[in-house]
């Protein structure tokens, strides 16, 4: 959908180089929401996080099981959005 854009944009593979926490806060701060807002809950629930731990403790696990976070997110500067559904990606086009 953003090849057929014409979108200009780098893709990170999350698995492979996940986002710091820094990385993390700075996406929630550009989404404008809270990290149990975006917990992928299926995921979550294997590892028995329920989205009620701590802020910074959520985060830290966000980083270290990068499948936690809902995706994909397109970020640009200040500004994020969350592709679902993936027509969401365009408001940053």
């Amino acid at each position: 959908m953003l090849d057929g854009n014409g979108a200009d944009y780098t893709y990170r593979e999350y698995t492979e180089e996940p986002l710091t926490v820094e990385e993390l806060e700075a996406v929630f701060a550009a989404l404008g929401k809270e990290p149990e807002e975006l917990l992928r809950k299926r995921d979550a629930k294997p590892l028995g996080v329920t989205g009620d731990e701590p802020r910074e403790e959520l985060l830290a696990l966000m980083a270290e099981h990068p499948t936690l976070l809902q995706r994909p997110i397109l970020w640009s500067g200040e500004r994020a959005v969350v592709g679902r559904p993936p027509e969401d990606l365009l408001e940053l086009l």
